[in-house]
């Protein structure tokens, strides 16, 4: 029986081995797979940048800067953006801060060195150098970082903390303005003196403080645009190079048998109408259309109304036989899927029961001689104080 391959978290490395083992071997065993500290990467690292001309940078005027200080004892964290000024510093206490200013590699070429080290990785992967100081105690606290980042130590201490289980929870504080995880128990603990390097790859959470005094950390962190980021710019390019007289198109029409509903053949002609939708799921599909249906060409939206209506005031507008008139300004449509039917208006997204989205769609004025399921009621109401269904007192003649 094969033993399963060892991969230690920790390697010596040196100067013709930064990594601590050939390029090849990292890509394989580590790059986006496990996190790595390589002691000594660097030996006999200095900083190619000095702590007062990093705070002079964070003073430009374009400069990609943030001062954050933590209120150790209330857990408090203020966050102050550049471009930052003297005064900024002198306010600083001496300990538990930090400053970041990212791209710093674009304004000094010894900084720009260090990517040298990095050849191995696509120049186009690579994204800046972000460089951090800190005194004692300064952080930004446990954070998950959603890129590739290479962290060498350049001056002083910093302990890192990080954790590799892959269960480890990743909820993020609402109370900060930083990202900052709610909970954080490290697997691993480190003290990383100069030329030491601690490689991390996307979604590892982290937490690196300064330790005994100043501390620098130089950050060569790697582009990793989201699929949401990709989907959003191919989509914008492939619509600048698309004739504007090619346009969703129904030659196979059919007599609608359920007024406003976006049914499966609709769906296919989307298919055939769009470069990339035939790779969708049906569902995504589906509720993107819905929403983008509703609101395409519409000048104008309802407005909810001053007094948002309860439930039991609808429920006794309904019983005295008031009447629901749909707003001129807005747009329905529905469909059905495999979790249940969704009523669009105006580009947002209602769970409906069909028998209700067709009704709605149909007629401009609702009468509701039956009385509403839980769905329906919920539906009738959101539409009511979203603006969409006006009530009005049936006139008796």
């Amino acid at each position: 029986m094969t033993k399963p391959a060892s991969f230690p978290i920790e390697v010596r490395g040196s100067a013709k081995q930064p990594l601590g083992m050939p390029p090849a071997r990292f890509l394989r065993d580590y790059w986006q797979k496990r996190p790595l500290l390589v002691r000594h990467a660097f030996p006999g690292f200095q900083p190619p940048l000095q702590p007062d001309d990093l705070a002079g940078l964070a003073c430009e005027p374009t400069a990609l800067a943030r001062l954050i200080v933590r209120d150790t004892k209330r857990d408090r964290w203020q966050v102050k953006s550049g471009p930052l000024d003297e005064a900024d510093f002198a306010r600083t206490p001496d300990h538990d801060w930090t400053l970041l200013v990212q791209d710093v590699d674009k304004w000094d070429a010894d900084v720009a060195q260090l990517l040298e080290h990095f050849r191995f990785l696509p120049s186009w992967r690579v994204d800046d150098v972000m460089v951090s100081y800190a005194e004692p105690g300064g952080g930004v606290g446990a954070h998950i970082d959603q890129y590739d980042v290479f962290l060498i130590q350049g001056l002083g201490q910093r302990h890192w903390a990080i954790s590799d289980d892959p269960l480890a929870p990743k909820a993020f504080r609402h109370d900060v303005e930083l990202k900052q995880l709610v909970q954080f128990e490290p697997t691993h603990e480190w003290l990383l003196e100069p030329g030491d390097m601690l490689y991390l790859p996307p979604g590892v959470p982290h937490d690196g403080v300064a330790f005994g005094g100043p501390c620098m950390t130089f950050s060569v962190g790697m582009r990793a645009p989201s699929q949401a980021e990709l989907t959003g710019d191919l989509a914008d390019y492939i619509a600048e190079h698309l004739p504007e007289e090619l346009r969703y198109a129904d030659p196979d029409l059919k007599p609608a048998t359920a007024g406003g509903e976006i049914d499966r053949a609709a769906i296919e002609r989307l298919k055939d109408a769009l470069p990339f939708a035939a790779a969708l799921r049906d569902d995504l599909l589906r509720d993107w259309f819905g929403r983008f249906i509703t609101r395409y060409r519409s000048a104008q939206a309802p407005a909810a109304p001053d007094k948002r209506l309860s439930e039991a005031a609808l429920a006794r507008q309904l019983d005295a036989g008031a009447r629901l008139l749909r707003h001129p300004w807005s747009r329905l449509a529905w469909s059905r899927g495999k979790s249940g039917c969704t009523l669009y208006a105006n580009g947002q997204a209602y769970p409906a029961t069909p028998a209700l989205a067709q009704r709605l769609c149909e007629q401009r004025t609702l009468s509701v001689e039956r009385k509403p399921d839980a769905v329906e009621r919920a539906l009738l109401l959101a539409l009511v104080n979203d603006g969409h269904l006006l009530p009005r007192k049936h006139r008796r003649r």
